[in-house]
C-alpha cells in the first residue's frame, strides 16, 4: 500500500505523543502565552524540521545497513521503544527559557530542542529506515504530532484528563511492540 508509511507514521506518533514531554510543553506554553495560533505554528515548524532530519538520518542509515541483520536491529529497536513508551515523561520547563523572540520563536526553539532524542524523533528515524521513505514518514509523524498537540494547546490541561495517561502509554507500547514483532517476523521470512 502506497500510503502505508504515512498512515502508520501518523498513528504511531499520535498515540506515542499523548502524555509525552512535548505535549506537556504544549500545555505549559498554552497556559503561559494564551495565544494558540503562534504556538501551533511553532510546533508545526519545529516538528517538520526535526522529523525531516530524523527521517533523513533513518533513511541514510538504512541505505548503508541492509539485510536481515538490519531488519532485526530495527525490530529490536521498536520493541525497545515499546518499553520506553511505558515510562512517563516529565515536563521540561527549562526549554521555555531558551528563546526570547516571541511566542512562535519560543515554541519553535523549545519544541525543536525538547524533541531531540525523544521517543517520537527516534520512532521517526526507525519508520524512515523501515519504509525507506523520507517525505511520507516526515509528513505522517508531523501529522501525528499535530493531532496530539493541537488539541493540547486548544484545550490546555483538560486534554490530558480525557483518557488516563497510563492507558495511552500502554496502547503506544503495544503499537511499537507490534511493529517490532512484525519487522522481526519479516526478517525471518515468517510474514
Amino acid at each position: 500500500m502506497i500510503l502505508e508509511p504515512l498512515l502508520i507514521s501518523t498513528g504511531v506518533v499520535a498515540v506515542a505523543e499523548i502524555g509525552d514531554k512535548t505535549q506537556l510543553l504544549a500545555i505549559v506554553l498554552a497556559a503561559r502565552f494564551r495565544k494558540p495560533a503562534p504556538i501551533i505554528l511553532g510546533i508545526l515548524a519545529a516538528t517538520l524540521l526535526n522529523h525531516a532530519l530524523a527521517a533523513t538520518l533513518g533513511y541514510l542509515v538504512a541505505q548503508w545497513l541492509s539485510g536481515r541483520f538490519f531488519q532485526i536491529l530495527v525490530g529490536v529497536a521498536f520493541v525497545a521503544m515499546a518499553a520506553w513508551a511505558l515510562v512517563p515523561d516529565k515536563e521540561d520547563d527549562g526549554a521555555l527559557n531558551r528563546s526570547r523572540g516571541g511566542v512562535f520563536l519560543t515554541t519553535l526553539v523549545a519544541f525543536f530542542f525538547v524533541e531531540i532524542g525523544d521517543k517520537t524523533q527516534i520512532a521517526t528515524s526507525l519508520l524512515a529506515a523501515r519504509f525507506h521513505q523520507i517525505v511520507l514518514v516526515t509528513v505522517g509523524t508531523t501529522l501525528g504530532m499535530m493531532l496530539a498537540n493541537a488539541p493540547a494547546v486548544l484545550l490546555g490541561e483538560a486534554a490530558t484528563r480525557i483518557v488516563p495517561l497510563h492507558i495511552v502509554r500502554r496502547v503506544a507500547a503495544g503499537i511499537f511492540a507490534l511493529i517490532g514483532v512484525w519487522v522481526l517476523l519479516s526478517a525471518f521470512g515468517v510474514v
